[in-house]
């Protein structure tokens, strides 16, 4: 038995970062997932072809949004970028660095140092292609999942003992359930403070606010990291144009996130999981060290799974959801795995 943890542990080692994409993989699946059985219950089509006009709507929104705005947030990117070099002498300055380039240089070296799994395997040298390389085996891996979600539960409860299939039935759909409920309440923090963000830039006239609030809105899945690393562009170009300006910039961000922690937070804790702000920043540390920079951007949904195996499993609480939903994804999950 302790050869067997053993080599248990070196294997999850070796293999974290592919168990990190089969995670991304799954947390994708519930959302399509969702939507699906939305399409399902209004239009009373099958399964497949529900699957389907999901896969189509999320495809036809992305290439509006990209055809609306790509071009655009793409050119005030490519700006900021050029910009980079400025900003940097400038923040560095003030903060009383000798050499920010150089220190920032150091800094990525750091970050992006074994970032990817494919990169080491296949020798790829762009972290560009091994990241477009692995959207494309979450997004696949997620729509196969999604196609026969009861399939893959089915097996995977067959691959334990008869006897732990109910409990761990009942693992799943609580851990289903409040995944499914915090990317909801994600998806509409999301939209929120990227739409706050963009209106309140364009108001203090700072320059790439389209851009700036899209990145605020993407970073924004990461709690208080991703915040923090939004408003350092925006603070940094407020900079450039004096310390009043940058203090009209902090002051936006702070207020749009305190808006966020008390308005939508409790909504989606309530509802899904309460993570405790400490435990939120030391989770995203932790995974941050393990799993590198996937980790981090993963760190919530993660914690939150942990939150829920450790109410389950060692609490023996019952989960945080209620009702003929649960209740009816529960008795699903239970029969199948006694079949």
């Amino acid at each position: 038995m302790a050869a067997a943890l053993v080599v248990a542990g070196l294997l999850f080692w070796e293999l974290r970062h592919l168990l990190l994409l089969v995670f991304a993989a799954v947390l994708l699946a519930i959302a399509l997932t969702a939507f699906t059985q939305l399409i399902k219950d209004s239009l009373g089509t099958g399964w497949a072809l529900s699957l389907l006009v999901a896969t189509l709507v999320i495809a036809a929104a992305a290439a509006g949004f990209s055809f609306l705005l790509g071009s655009r947030i793409a050119g005030e990117i490519t700006q900021l970028a050029e910009r980079a070099p400025e900003l940097a002498v400038s923040v560095g300055n003030w903060l009383g660095l000798e050499d920010p380039l150089e220190w920032l240089e150091q800094q990525a070296g750091r970050v992006f140092r074994n970032f990817s799994l494919l990169s080491e395997i296949s020798g790829l040298s762009t972290v560009i292609y091994s990241g477009l390389i692995q959207t494309f085996l979450v997004v696949a891996g997620a729509i196969y999942l999604a196609a026969r979600p009861r399939t893959y539960r089915q097996g995977f409860l067959k691959l334990l003992p008869h006897r732990w299939r109910s409990e761990a039935a009942k693992v799943i759909a609580s851990a289903t359930g409040a995944l499914r409920v915090w990317l909801l309440g994600q998806f509409l923090a999301m939209i929120t403070v990227g739409l706050a963000t963009t209106l309140g830039l364009l108001a203090l006239g700072i320059p790439s606010a389209i851009a700036l609030g899209f990145l605020a809105g993407v970073l924004e899945f990461v709690p208080y990291v991703g915040a923090v690393l939004s408003a350092a562009p925006a603070i940094a170009l407020g900079l450039v144009e004096g310390p009043t300006r940058a203090l009209l910039v902090l002051g936006l961000y702070f207020a749009i996130q305190q808006a966020e922690g008390l308005l939508l937070a409790p909504l989606i804790q309530r509802k899904a999981v309460d993570l405790a702000p400490a435990l939120a920043i030391f989770a995203i540390v932790a995974f941050g060290i393990v799993f590198g920079p996937m980790g981090v951007v993963l760190a919530a949904p993660l914690t939150v799974l942990s939150v829920v195996l450790v109410k389950t499993l060692w609490l023996q609480e019952g989960g945080d959801r209620s009702g003929a939903e649960a209740q009816a994804e529960r008795a699903d999950l239970e029969s199948s795995a006694g079949s």
